[in-house]
C-alpha cells in the first residue's frame, strides 16, 4: 500500500517490456468492461491468471490508448529538417483529434530537427496510441519518445 505522502510515478512501457502477467490483467478487464464474461473468477479462468492477481493489477495496468484520451501527452520527435515534414506531424496530430497546447522545434543540427509537443488528446475523439504509431511511421522522422502523459 502507498503511503499517502508519496507520489506515484508512471511509465510509459512498450508491450513486449511487460511482464505477461499484467496483459493478462489487461484481457481480464477487457473481458469484464465487454460483457464478455460476468465475474472476475471467469475472467481470470479464461486468461489464466488468479483471481488474486487480477485485484493485486487491476488498478495498476491500462491499455496507453484508453488512458490517453482526455489527457495531455508530451512527446519529443527528431526529424530530418526539410520541407513540409513538420506540416505532416501536424495534420495527423489534427486528423486523430489531438489540440495542440506546446511546440517547440529548436534549430536544425546537421539537418535534425528537434520537436517537443504537447498535444491533448479530446476525450471520445482522439486515439492517440494511432496517432503515435502513423507519426512514428512519417517519411522523416527518426525518432519519437513519449515524455509523460497527464
Amino acid at each position: 500500500m502507498q503511503k499517502p505522502t508519496q507520489k506515484t510515478k508512471y511509465f510509459v512501457v512498450r508491450e513486449h517490456a511487460v511482464p505477461e502477467v499484467l496483459l493478462k490483467v489487461v484481457e481480464a478487464k477487457r473481458l469484464l468492461d465487454t460483457k464478455r464474461v460476468a465475474t472476475v473468477q471467469e475472467a481470470a479462468e479464461q486468461t489464466g491468471i488468479s483471481r488474486s492477481s487480477f485485484y493485486k493489477y487491476k488498478d495498476d495496468i491500462f491499455p496507453f490508448h484508453e488512458e490517453a484520451k482526455g489527457k495531455t501527452i508530451t512527446f519529443i520527435i527528431q526529424m530530418d529538417d526539410e520541407p513540409g515534414i513538420l506540416s505532416n506531424v501536424l495534420q495527423t496530430i489534427a486528423r486523430f483529434h489531438g489540440n495542440i497546447l506546446t511546440i517547440h522545434q529548436s534549430i536544425p543540427i546537421n539537418g535534425v530537427a528537434t520537436l517537443t509537443l504537447s498535444v491533448d488528446i479530446l476525450p471520445g475523439e482522439g486515439d492517440a496510441e494511432a496517432m503515435v504509431d502513423v507519426i512514428e511511421g512519417t517519411e522523416g522522422i527518426h525518432y519519437l519518445k513519449i515524455l509523460g502523459r497527464e
